[in-house]
């Protein structure tokens, strides 16, 4: 697939070759829909802040390995 010309195209071109892109996606989605949960809640206890804090973390990190590949990707491209 040559023809990747937006960031759409390349994260659909990585989630179809790419197993750890593909990995890690899932467990940003998955992380996601525990905060959406977390944050549904109308009152948190301090367990459940604290459980946000951490899921925030893991999906900051796990979008900044994403990001990562997305770039050594494109690098590979140009050279």
């Amino acid at each position: 697939m040559d023809n990747i010309t937006t960031q759409d195209d390349l994260t659909t071109h990585l989630m179809a070759t790419d197993d750890a892109y593909r990995t890690l996606s899932d467990a940003h989605a998955e992380y996601h829909k525990q905060l959406e949960a977390i944050e549904a809640k109308t009152h948190l206890t301090s367990a459940d802040e604290a459980e946000e804090t951490r899921l925030k973390k893991l999906k900051l990190r796990i979008k900044d390995e994403m990001t990562q590949i997305l770039a050594r990707y494109r690098a590979q491209k140009v050279a």
